[in-house]
């Protein structure tokens, strides 16, 4: 795990360098006022600006798996109750309202406090979020429950997002690994996945047979002995 670590940290590296200096001067076009540039011109620019801006994302995004992989990633701990930052966290979902894709959260509303890294936290129950969204059907209603529970004789905090003919069915089926390793997300996924290993927590799928998409998955939080 060591040696693969460091060499996703010397490729974070390798791809920096020649990305800022791309990124450098499609900047410096943007702003250069003395070589007026076309409409077609100034598109192409802000299109490769924008494309570049995302390979940034993604370098960032290895950089933090090759931390949390090698223990190197430094944790900010912050008291918060986990299940109103999830609430927090759908109500600023909008990414699939073009589709009419409804996000609501059902079940408990608060109690359970925790401590850990707020930041992280948060942008790895975004990734989730979308990963469920991005693949309902269109005028269709995603669910977010929330509930406790317990396991080797602690509380936890269980979170399943699913399709709202799903829910019940995320509970009821045998888990499965979660597949983080689908497109269109970059690697937000294998990073939330790491974030909620990192806080003692797990999270996976119901095992269902014969589908081709991500109906559900379901993360579960370990909680401090204060919740009880």
């Amino acid at each position: 795990m060591q040696t693969y670590s460091q060499l996703l940290s010397l490729a974070v590296h390798e791809f920096r360098t020649p990305t800022s200096v791309v990124g450098g001067y499609l900047r410096m076009l943007q702003r250069d006022a003395d070589a007026p540039l076309s409409e077609r011109q100034r598109k192409m620019i802000d299109e490769a600006a924008k494309s570049c801006g995302r390979i940034v994302e993604l370098i960032n995004e290895m950089s933090d798996i090759s931390k949390l992989d090698g223990g190197q990633a430094a944790v900010k701990l912050e008291a918060f109750d986990l299940f109103t930052v999830v609430q927090e966290v759908a109500d600023g979902m909008h990414k699939s309202q073009d589709r009419d894709v409804q996000l609501q959260v059902r079940g408990e509303g608060e109690g359970a406090r925790t401590t850990g890294d707020l930041v992280r936290l948060r942008a790895a129950f975004t990734a989730f979020f979308k990963a469920i969204l991005r693949e309902q059907p269109a005028s269709s209603t995603v669910v977010v429950e929330r509930r406790f529970t317990t396991g080797d004789g602690r509380p936890h905090a269980l979170v399943v997002v699913a399709a709202e003919q799903d829910v019940q069915m995320a509970y009821d089926a045998a888990p499965a690994p979660f597949d983080d390793r689908r497109g269109g997300l970059g690697l937000a996924l294998p990073l939330a996945r790491r974030v909620v290993e990192r806080h003692g927590g797990r999270l996976w799928s119901p095992a269902v047979e014969g589908s081709a998409t991500v109906r559900a998955l379901v993360v579960s939080l370990p909680l401090p002995e204060i919740n009880r």
